[in-house]
């Protein structure tokens, strides 16, 4: 690799007019960035990453179903990218894009081999098992704050409540949570410590791979061993990784952004009582409004292409803008809502690499038993701060608060 650039070369034709995806603006509104990127350039906009990457964002809802319905077009192999010579060894979003040999970026008959390896072992989560699991989980941790009144419910319940389970569901321990967090949230802040945090998250893995071998069981991890695509340790334990990573984010920030939501919105203020807008109906709209992935890295096209009116060279990377293609106004009423009960929204992504079917009914289930338990035990949970405190994640990727702190009346705390 070559001497980074501290600027994309000449006549990258994302450079020119690029909207940073970066800084406190984006942080704060991203829905206002995307509002102006979609009025000045259309669906799909030249978009700049820190240190001055250049990229494509999709924020049209056809073209993202276009973009990710055409793998033999927009490729998910990223030693496509034509920006590598121009990346520092340290930049520290390499971690969500570098070329490693995990089911992301895999293509064709290898994609479709792993894919079926994960959906099937997936399949196998029992749906009332699971759910008596979440409900376990979440009691315990409510018991660890329901005396005192107050709780950040991002970093005490949100966090926790679906690393917890899904440890129980992949065959690791839970005293294992607190390392595996620390390493989540490191890899997708991008920060310093991103590419500690992503191998902090592979020898964990490597680790639940050489026991599982040894001692199976019936967890994911061990079905996964016992697959007919004969997966092998190194595969194993990159796929494993991958779970965990696609199976916390989303769901954390979903119940979280989901809470806030009821929260701050008098639309959904009865639904603290058990009033007219349910809890499904919270989690649904929050995929549409704030999406717990809003952007994922990426595609790479195999050969210059048009898309959405843009030129897109080959080896251009083309970043998948769910927010943003939610927003779009082909899918949203006169009143800029999506229609009550429209589950299109394209938070799960869509095409081979889009989430598993089974995967999206784990996480529903734990999300909604998350918040379900929580609201039964503290039904007079209210926010402690101003809606106008809370801090939004500094990450192009997520969409998540830092903390969501909140009070009640001390409960019930099972002995």
């Amino acid at each position: 690799m070559t001497e980074p650039a501290s600027t994309p070369p000449p006549g990258c034709p994302a450079h020119a007019d690029a909207a940073p995806l970066y800084g406190p603006r984006f942080q704060t509104d991203p829905g206002a960035v995307y509002q102006e990127l979609r009025d000045r350039h259309g669906p799909v906009a030249p978009v700049e990453l820190a240190g001055g990457v250049p990229a494509w964002l999709v924020i049209g809802y056809r073209e993202l179903q276009l973009v990710t319905g055409r793998p033999k077009v927009f490729g998910r192999d990223s030693t496509r990218w034509n920006q590598w010579p121009h990346i520092p060894e340290d930049w520290p979003l390499k971690p969500m894009m570098a070329p490693v040999p995990s089911i992301l970026y895999t293509e064709g008959a290898e994609h479709q081999r792993r894919s079926a390896a994960v959906t099937d072992a997936l399949a196998g989560i029992d749906p009332y098992e699971l759910r008596s699991i979440s409900e376990e989980v979440a009691d315990r941790l409510v018991d660890g704050f329901a005396g005192r009144g107050e709780v950040d419910l991002v970093a005490e319940y949100a966090h926790r409540m679906p690393l917890m389970v899904l440890c129980r569901v992949l065959g690791l321990d839970e005293d294992e949570a607190p390392v595996l967090i620390k390493g989540l949230l490191a890899m997708l802040d991008g920060g310093p410590d991103a590419q500690e945090g992503a191998q902090q998250l592979l020898s964990v893995m490597q680790g639940l791979v050489r026991h599982r071998r040894e001692r199976p069981a019936a967890d994911l991890a061990s079905r996964l061993l016992a697959h007919e695509a004969g997966l092998n340790d190194d595969e194993l334990m990159r796929d494993l990784r991958v779970l965990l990573i696609a199976g916390h984010q989303p769901c954390a920030y979903w119940i979280s952004n989901a809470l806030r939501l009821m929260l701050t919105d008098d639309r959904f203020a009865a639904s603290l009582s058990g009033g007219r807008r349910s809890i499904g109906q919270a989690l649904g709209e929050a995929l549409w409004e704030d999406p717990p992935t809003q952007i994922f890295a990426g595609r790479w096209a195999t050969r210059d292409v048009q898309l959405g009116g843009q030129q897109i060279a080959k080896g251009d990377m083309v970043l998948l803008g769910f927010a943003g293609a939610n927003a779009d106004p082909t899918v949203r009423d006169d009143a800029g809502r999506p229609a009550e009960g429209n589950r299109a929204y394209l938070s799960f992504s869509y095409g081979d690499h889009g989430c598993p079917y089974p995967a999206r009914e784990a996480a529903e289930v734990i999300a909604a038993t998350a918040i379900e338990v929580l609201l039964d035990r503290l039904p007079d949970i209210r926010l402690a701060v101003s809606e106008s405190a809370l801090v939004w994640r500094p990450s192009a990727w997520v969409r998540g608060l830092m903390a969501l702190p909140v009070a009640f009346t001390p409960g019930y705390v099972a002995g």
